[in-house]
């Protein structure tokens, strides 16, 4: 069953030291001690962690947690989610034992055009004129997801839920090291007017980690939003506000407050499919889930358990299920509402058999996109993707779990900030190429009222008879993917504690590109990975994890925050 002479000695040769003493993953046999957590919260700050846990320790439920966390987050780290961003949400009902996905993605105003990203000469604009142009924001849709759930999930009363982010946005927060690092980073977005005047004190220095930060003008946001609910965002003076920043040049958007007022989230059964002995649940395109779950699927006919996380067979064949997970999604992921995603021909199990048979010995050149039923006629991706995302998860004490992905897409969104908040950047998500010379469509095209393609894939992992056994996610941008099949792998296949899952190196490979924290490998997994064919270079979104999970055990909950960033994982 549990392998735990194996998982030790994986342990110990990938120098896992911090992880020594972790409880043992569901399944392993417990000594007799005090029952652990039944209630748990694991997110990339501190501060929002509390946050969740007041929440329920009032008694309130999972997804009432997940909104006093998201409203912190949005304080302490705007650089990576926030009010004026967007988010997906897988959610476990542990009395009926379905999975809900909730899909909180920003769309495109209705006077969105294909050619939005292109310039005068026809070209697709760089990224950084991108970005910060009006035309960058999507109308956000976090906030509006996030009462949608509250509405068939919550407990607590709505306008209970924002005490501590406005209690801290008002009185003063410790700047977080991250915060304080964006915010005197060379990001763009970082130099925008709106930045420089929040991050800047009376001095004319940049904020430090560590002072006491203070936000009045998102306390007063807040106490809107928990009067008025997502109301108080998408109509009135906010609204005003967020339509006249976005029309500011250069570049102005076309958003007006009727695209504001017309957003909608959605929510319906989320994709889930078998692995192993486990159901894995995440949203449905146009999020990351289903290149996770195809991606699962070609593992789950290689011989990868058979390995361990110190073995480089493991990380060749991880290595290579994922260059072909990401060749299918950068082809055929999009809006399902606009264009045909082949899901179903993605994830059938003929094809994914033929796709695992393209494993070889060795590592070829660069996986080409498959062809699976369903599948339409589509051209090359141009999408820009960067990391400017967070995941947390939620359990409550009935059982009850959140795992969400928010964001407000690349640091600090497009700089452009309206009531202490920072307006996502999310539209950079699309094709700036619209078609090929030849004229064929990208899948993730631009056009109004769509949601751009996302590599955002909130997981939820049951057991056979339905009951929770994982929730885990990343940010990352389009290394989420890998992160998720990383962590999912070492839990699932390599039986792992969660805490040790997300400490695993990163592998991000991608095309003719094999991205890695290569110091975090032990040389024999190197030079065995170069004697296969693949070369792991340092660097990029290697580095860009944000990975938080939490598990059942036999002696209750234990959870993970991801070392590469700020968070924690706390339970009662």
């Amino acid at each position: 069953m549990i392998r735990l002479p194996r998982l030790l000695a994986a342990a110990l040769a990938l120098t896992l030291a911090a992880c020594a003493g972790a409880p043992k993953p569901a399944g392993a046999p417990t000594e007799a001690a005090a029952p652990g957590p039944r209630a748990m919260v694991a997110a990339a700050n501190p501060m929002a962690v509390e946050a969740g846990l007041k929440v329920l320790q009032a008694g309130g439920s999972a997804v009432d947690a997940a909104i006093a966390v998201q409203a912190v987050l949005g304080l302490v780290e705007p650089q990576s989610s926030g009010l004026g961003g967007g988010a997906f949400m897988t959610y476990y009902d542990a009395r009926t034992r379905q999975v809900t996905a909730f899909d909180g993605r920003e769309v495109a105003p209705a006077g969105a055009s294909p050619d939005m990203f292109l310039d005068e000469a026809g070209k697709p604009l760089n990224f950084r004129d991108a970005v910060l142009s009006g035309r960058s924001t999507g109308v956000p849709g976090a906030v509006a997801m996030l009462a949608m759930a509250h509405d068939r999930h919550g407990k607590l009363p709505w306008k209970d839920l924002f005490g501590e982010a406005e209690r801290l946005a008002d009185q003063g927060f410790p700047v977080p090291r991250r915060m304080a690092a964006a915010a005197a980073s060379p990001a763009p977005q970082a130099g925008t007017p709106d930045a420089r005047t929040y991050f800047t004190k009376p001095d004319g220095t940049k904020v430090q980690a560590g002072e006491t930060w203070r936000n009045p003008a998102y306390a007063e946001t807040v106490r809107k939003i928990a009067a008025e609910g997502p109301k108080a965002l998408l109509e009135g003076a906010i609204a005003e506000a967020i339509v006249a920043k976005v029309a500011e040049g250069p570049r102005p958007g076309t958003m007006t407050l009727a695209d504001l007022k017309a957003y909608r989230p959605k929510a319906g059964p989320a994709l889930c499919r078998p692995y192993r002995v486990f159901i894995v649940c995440t949203p449905d395109a146009p999020s990351g889930g289903p290149a996770v779950l195809e991606g699962l699927g070609i593992l789950e006919r290689t011989k990868i358990a058979d390995f361990g996380p110190a073995d480089a067979e493991a990380w060749y064949l991880l290595s290579q299920a994922s260059r072909l997970m990401y060749a299918d999604r950068d082809r055929y992921i999009g809006d399902p509402a606009f264009v045909q995603v082949p899901v179903e021909g993605l994830l059938a199990k003929d094809y994914l058999a033929e796709r695992a048979a393209l494993i070889g010995e060795r590592a070829g050149p660069a996986p080409a996109p498959g062809q699976p039923k369903g599948a339409p006629a589509l051209a090359a991706d141009a999408t820009l993707e960067p990391a400017g995302t967070s995941h947390f998860v939620v359990v409550d004490a009935a059982g009850n779990a959140v795992s969400m992905t928010t964001t407000v897409e690349s640091v600090f969104g497009s700089g452009r900030m309206v009531g202490g908040f920072f307006l996502n950047n999310q539209l950079t998500d699309f094709s700036f190429s619209p078609r090929t010379r030849d004229g064929a469509p990208a899948a993730n095209s631009v056009a109004p009222g769509k949601r751009p393609r996302s590599s955002m894939a909130p997981a939820i992992v049951l057991d056979k008879d339905r009951r929770f056994v994982l929730a885990a996610g990343s940010p990352g941008g389009p290394a989420i993917l890998a992160y998720n099949l990383k962590t999912l792998v070492g839990v699932l296949d390599w039986e792992l504690p969660v805490q040790q899952a997300i400490d695993l190196p990163n592998l991000i490979a991608r095309g003719e590109t094999y991205g890695a924290e290569v110091d975090k490998f032990s040389p024999e997994v190197v030079e065995g990975l170069a004697a296969k064919g693949v070369t792991l270079r340092g660097g990029g979104a290697a580095e860009g994890s944000g990975l938080h999970g939490v598990q059942a055990t036999p002696a209750g909950l234990i959870g993970g925050a991801d070392p590469r960033r700020e968070g924690v994982a706390k339970g009662f």
